[in-house]
């Protein structure tokens, strides 16, 4: 029965040390190479954000109740749909993409809630430029695998919570 509960203890672990490690990344690339984040950015990292405080959550109450992996794994789910979304306005053909809208910093002070929230669920223009690239994946392909190994994590944690 311990062995389970360290192997639960285990994965949740591996899944905040993940998320933390890609929100680093995220303020690394914001702050350091100055490439201000987009609508669907800062969508992806709410999730990353939800995602890891779950996880970090079952590590201070009980890692073994199946109820934390599979609210990690729904915040996994919904922040890989906007990395996906990301990835497909990064893949039309120029006269098809969205127009340009203002920073996200501007629309908090002048734009109404409803319009935000459209602009980061939906995307900009803004977001269909690829400003970065590792080994030919955008940011967003990273932040998507990010959130397939966690989801990855998240199960192999419920998985050892029913045994």
């Amino acid at each position: 029965m311990k062995l389970d509960f360290a192997l639960a203890q285990t994965w949740a672990l591996i899944n905040v040390t993940l998320g933390a490690a890609l929100l680093s990344g995220a303020l690394f690339f914001e702050f350091i190479v100055g490439l201000p984040p987009c609508p669907l950015c800062m969508m992806q990292r709410i999730w990353f954000i939800l995602a890891v405080g779950i996880s970090y959550l079952s590590l201070l109450h009980n890692p073994r109740w199946g109820i934390y992996p599979v609210l990690t794994m729904l915040a996994t789910i919904v922040g890989a749909g906007f990395s996906i979304q990301h990835l497909r306005l990064q893949s039309l053909p120029a006269d098809q993409v969205p127009a340009c809208g203002p920073d996200l910093a501007y629309m908090l002070d002048a734009f109404p809630l409803s319009d935000i929230l459209i602009a980061m669920t939906t995307g900009t223009g803004d977001c269909a430029t690829t400003s970065w690239s590792l080994l030919g994946i955008s940011l967003p392909g990273w932040a998507l695998l990010g959130f397939i190994a966690m989801l990855v994590c998240a199960f192999l944690q419920l998985r050892r919570a029913l045994r």
